[in-house]
């Protein structure tokens, strides 16, 4: 029998907690969940659940560092945030703490799937690990422990941004489109409709630690039309 995957929900919100366990447990997770931020943070901890859907407002300890210590400890650990539809602040916080994907509220049941399923899939089979990308004699990335040296200065990337170089840096012979990525690096099913801005998020944070100048790109650009292009 295969084991049902397991599931913490930390929302303050009655209505949207409730739905959000109505939902996971017709789906068949098993789910648990908390309203409080520092209790919401000792049960993520314990490396028990499969996927944490963790909402940036909440008693207590707010979703950003409960995202930022489980972090620490679990470079893994499946992370959703919850933000606000225009809180763009929010979701750029989140994505730069290492969670794997953002849902805006108010969302849409079938968006909300998408997104569960695709973190929980997490095949990165497709992806040549490489040890280390350099770009330039004084830009380079170690791959391994997540961190690079761009002249005097040193560099901290998460997960994604990892995988997202790794990905770029296999196909560095062409550009490489926003729903490749998806599908190739987040998981996503290849052809959906997805309403997220989560590449674009991740190249945009990207560009402001490994170039010169983010307006001007001259390592990670944009083939107009095509996508993004690696140059190494």
């Amino acid at each position: 029998m295969k084991t049902k995957l397991h599931i913490l929900i930390v929302e303050d919100e009655i209505a949207i907690r409730e739905g959000l366990l109505d939902i996971f447990i017709y789906h068949g997770y098993n789910v648990d969940f908390s309203a409080d931020g520092a209790e919401g943070l000792k049960k993520a901890l314990t490396g028990l659940y499969d996927l944490i859907l963790l909402d940036v407002m909440l008693p207590s300890i707010n979703g950003f560092e409960i995202c930022n210590q489980v972090r620490e400890q679990d470079r893994e650990q499946a992370i959703i945030m919850l933000t606000a539809k225009s809180a763009d602040e929010d979701i750029i916080e989140g994505l730069s703490l290492g969670a794997d994907d953002y849902v805006a509220k108010p969302f849409s049941i079938a968006q909300l799937m998408l997104r569960v399923q695709a973190v929980m899939r997490r095949s990165r089979s497709v992806i040549h690990h490489q040890q280390q990308i350099q770009l330039s004699d004084e830009l380079v990335i170690d791959c391994q422990n997540r961190s690079g040296i761009k002249g005097k200065q040193v560099l901290s990337f998460t997960g994604r941004e990892i995988d997202i170089l790794q990905y770029l840096q296999a196909n560095s012979q062409r550009p490489v489109s926003c729903d490749e990525l998806l599908h190739k690096v987040w998981g996503y099913v290849n052809g959906i409709e997805l309403e997220t801005r989560t590449v674009d998020i991740h190249i945009a944070k990207l560009r402001r630690k490994i170039e010169s100048d983010p307006s001007q790109p001259i390592f990670l650009t944009t083939v107009r039309g095509s996508g993004y292009r690696l140059l190494v």
